[in-house]
C-alpha cells in the first residue's frame, strides 16, 4: 500500500528546495550571464542619477514592483509600505551636499531600495534568522518566520524595511493578479532584489521595466564577472554608495 512520502523524502525534498534558494540555482548563473566556473554570482545594480531623473514623475519601476510583490498601499504616510521609492538627492546623500548647493540638485528624486549590504547589520541582529544573507549577495526576507520585533528595522541605516501595522487586504481584493504570497500584519518587508525572478534566470521587474521604457537608467549585473556591463559602467564612471562611512559596503550603486 503507498504510504506517501516518507519523513526521509520528505526533508530531503524540502532541503533541495531550501538549498537552491538559498544558493541562487544554475540557471540563473546561467541566464543572467554568470561567468562560466566563477561559482555563485555577486548580484548588484546601479542607478544612473541623472537619468532616472530626466523624466519628471516616472513611476513605472516602483508600480510595477509593488504591484508584482502585492506591497499594501495605505494612505497614512507613517504606516506606509514601501520596497522601492524615492527620496531627494540631500536625503539620500547628505554628505555630497554642500552649502551652496542649487536647490534643484538638493530636490532631485533618487530612486532607493534596499541596498543588500555586503555587511549587512538587519542579517546580524535578527534573532529567528528571518532575514539572511543569501550567497549570490541578496540579503533575503522570509515573512513567515519574521516575530515582529524590528531589531532589523533599528539596525538599517537606510530605512529600506517597512512594518505591516495594518493587515494588507485580503485575496486579490484590490484587483492585483499577482501570484506572489501576501504578507499579515506584525511582520517586516522590505526589497528581495526579485529573488523569484533571478533564480528563474530573469533580472529583476525594475530592471525589466526601465529597460522597456527607453535608455535604461538601471542595469543589474554580477559583480564578480569584469566584462560584465555593471563592472564596465562602475569602472568608468563616478560612483556614489549610500553612507559609506559605516562599512556596510552597499550593493546597490550610483552613477553620477
Amino acid at each position: 500500500m503507498n504510504r506517501g512520502l516518507s519523513r526521509r523524502d520528505l526533508l530531503a525534498g524540502t532541503g533541495a528546495a531550501l538549498g537552491a534558494a538559498l544558493m541562487g540555482g544554475t540557471a540563473a548563473r546561467t541566464a543572467l550571464g554568470a561567468a562560466a566556473g566563477a561559482g555563485s554570482p555577486l548580484w548588484g545594480m546601479a542607478v544612473d542619477v541623472a537619468r532616472c531623473a530626466s523624466v519628471a514623475g516616472c513611476r513605472r519601476c516602483i508600480d510595477a514592483c509593488h504591484a508584482a510583490h502585492r506591497v499594501p498601499t495605505i494612505a497614512e504616510a507613517r504606516h506606509e509600505v514601501k520596497w522601492v521609492w524615492k527620496e531627494p538627492f540631500a536625503r539620500v546623500f547628505p554628505e555630497q551636499i554642500h552649502t551652496y548647493e542649487a536647490e534643484a540638485q538638493k530636490q532631485m528624486p533618487v530612486l532607493v531600495l534596499c541596498n543588500h549590504c555586503k555587511n549587512s547589520p538587519c542579517t546580524r541582529v535578527c534573532p529567528t534568522g528571518a532575514t539572511w544573507r543569501r550567497s549570490d549577495g541578496v540579503v533575503a526576507m522570509d515573512e513567515h518566520r519574521c516575530i515582529g520585533c524590528r531589531y532589523c528595522m533599528a539596525a538599517c541605516p537606510y530605512g529600506a524595511r517597512s512594518f505591516n501595522w495594518e493587515k494588507p487586504r485580503p485575496g486579490n481584493s484590490d484587483g492585483n493578479t499577482s501570484n506572489y504570497p501576501a504578507r499579515t500584519a506584525g511582520v517586516v518587508e522590505k526589497c528581495n532584489l526579485c529573488v523569484e525572478r533571478l533564480d528563474a534566470g530573469q533580472v529583476p521587474l525594475c530592471v525589466a521595466i526601465c529597460r522597456s521604457a527607453g535608455p535604461a537608467a538601471l542595469t543589474f549585473g554580477n559583480l564578480e564577472d569584469a566584462n560584465s556591463p555593471l563592472r564596465q559602467l562602475l569602472a568608468t564612471r563616478r560612483v556614489l554608495r549610500r553612507r559609506p562611512a559605516l562599512g556596510t559596503e552597499p550593493r546597490v550603486f550610483y552613477l553620477v
